[in-house]
């Protein structure tokens, strides 16, 4: 039940919108921010910018050559370079523009929502204030993942008149200010608040081709579990963040995996998932599931045993990559069918490790994967942590994870009954494993607590799948002069071009525009 978008927002990119049993062209819109936004329609512009913005930053390379293997899910066969904190600059410069162009469309949304000609005509897509309040949250999560990535970035809000706010403001600011993080993240929490205070319960968000929401309800919850998800980073950071906790909590936060936020892709070759797209369509088989992954899995490491989710994130070693691809391979209880790739190699080291490793599974490498935005899993680990590390909570959070995977009743019983008691490395660990493949959210939490410790530092030596030239043992050398994961991605090159004089000022500000400066929240 698929109408497909074409979307020519700066750059071109296709989305899905469920409306008919057919499928077809239903519409091209264009550039929101010309003349011809006479001819867009909200929902188009509203889904075309979740799209680009899961699209483009989960895949093979805003993701698979950045974040995702440095928290360790993941280890390339190929250009390790990246898996050691090298990372492509033309990587970093599409990450940081794609977040912003997805930005500018959110907040064309609430333009064409509050115009006094265009929000009659969007009307019939939905509540004018239901979509306003949905491209608020949606533009919220987006500078979160910008702020969380380089400390002080130029941002926008919609309810706060700050002169430090220039992002967005096409003719006014050209070179916009970096704001503050700690205003960023006051703000965020602010239009998170007044985002699911605003909706209108007894509307639609979007009457047709709503992709993430489905209901109001799911909105106020996505906003008071985002806004949960915010304030816990921040907390005894950032003032007011203790009590946007109780409020956010206290306005209905996620209760079960139907809260879920995420946007699943088609089930076919024309709009898959980025990572099916890049392994089956662009021929891009660098990724596997890495070894110090399995080994907590396994619980060859951690606190924990056996872990039934390792059937579920990755595929026997037996499994072809075209088994994986057409779901012809079977799960087994024999552990041993299941081995990460090294971590932290050199790509010389690479191509004698590569057999007889695993690739991420079928629940993965699929058409129709979902990219969560946030999980039910994610708030019940934010519920233990804010409730002194409450184990109803932990425990829910690890039953919501195993059933998202579809790990059996008996095997998650199994497991909860033998949990070692919560505390802050359990619950976070817990937390980082039902995380997977959630990557940037991940790498923020670890940067907060240092946990799971079982990520291979640089320094620390590991062994080998198969001994490399009579050497049982690797040593992880970290690259780009640093001694432990980076703390935060450095400013994009071309905005020194662009921006200078205000990228100069926040790299002062921030104490250096280095990736081991710490970002306001980290773990000192």
């Amino acid at each position: 039940m698929k109408k497909i978008f074409i979307s020519i927002l700066s750059i071109a990119a296709l989305l899905t919108t469920t409306v008919s049993c057919d499928d077809k062209l239903e519409d091209i819109n264009v550039n929101p921010n010309r003349p011809d936004i006479l001819n867009t329609t909200s929902v188009g512009v509203f889904n075309g910018a979740v799209y680009n913005l899961m699209t483009n930053s989960r895949g093979s390379f805003s993701s698979g050559r950045m974040a995702l293997p440095w928290v360790q899910y993941s280890a390339q066969r190929n250009y390790t370079e990246e898996d050691r904190f090298q990372f492509r600059e033309v990587t970093n410069q599409s990450l940081y523009g794609d977040y912003y162009l997805s930005a500018i469309d959110f907040k064309t949304v609430i333009q064409m929502n509050t115009d006094a000609d265009l929000k009659v005509k969007n009307a019939a897509y939905g509540s004018n204030i239901n979509q306003i309040a949905a491209a608020r949250v949606m533009l919220a999560y987006t500078f979160l993942q910008l702020v969380d990535a380089y400390g002080d970035v130029p941002y926008y809000s919609y309810g706060t008149t700050d002169p430090d706010f220039q992002a967005l403001q096409k003719d006014e600011f050209i070179k916009p200010k970096f704001a503050p993080a700690v205003k960023i993240y006051a703000d965020l929490m602010k239009e998170l608040k007044e985002a699911a205070a605003m909706v209108e319960t007894n509307q639609t968000v979007f009457s047709q081709g709503d992709q993430l929401f489905k209901s109001p309800a799911k909105l106020i919850k996505f906003a008071n579990s985002l806004r949960l998800r915010i304030a816990t980073r921040v907390k005894g950071v950032v003032p007011g963040a203790e009590a946007h906790i109780a409020e956010a909590i206290a306005g209905g936060v996620m209760t079960s995996n139907a809260d879920t936020v995420g946007l699943t892709y088609q089930a076919d070759n024309v709009l898959p998932s980025p990572f099916y797209n890049d392994f089956f369509i662009g021929n891009r088989t660098d990724f596997a599931i890495s070894n110090t992954f399995v080994e907590l899995l396994k619980g060859q490491t951690g606190n924990f045993g056996v872990d039934p989710r390792l059937q579920k994130y990755a595929a026997p070693v037996t499994a072809s990559i075209t088994a994986v691809r057409n779901k012809t391979y079977a799960e087994t209880d024999d552990l041993t069918q299941y081995v990460g790739m090294p971590y932290g190699i050199t790509s010389a080291q690479a191509a004698g490790q590569r057999p007889g490793t695993s690739f991420w599974s079928s629940n993965v490498l699929k058409q129709d994967y979902t990219e969560v935005l946030m999980e039910y899993a994610e708030v019940e680990f934010l519920l233990s942590e804010n409730n002194g590390w409450s184990v109803a909570n932990y425990q829910n959070g690890v039953r919501a994870s195993m059933t998202r995977w579809g790990v059996t009743p008996a095997k998650i019983d199994a497991y909860i009954a033998t949990l070692p008691a919560p505390s802050q490395e359990n619950v976070i660990t817990q937390k980082y494993i039902a995380l997977f493949m959630q990557p940037y959210e991940a790498y923020a939490e670890y940067r907060r607590t240092g946990f799971p410790s079982t990520i291979l530092k640089p320094g620390q030596s590991h062994p080998f799948n198969v001994p490399q030239e009579g050497v049982a043992n690797y040593t992880f050398v970290a690259l780009n002069n640093l001694s432990a994961m980076p703390d935060r991605f450095t400013y994009p090159v071309n905005l020194q071009q662009l921006n200078g004089e205000n990228v100069a000022a926040a790299a002062a500000a921030i104490g250096g525009d280095e990736l081991d400066t710490k970002l306001i929240w980290a773990k000192k």
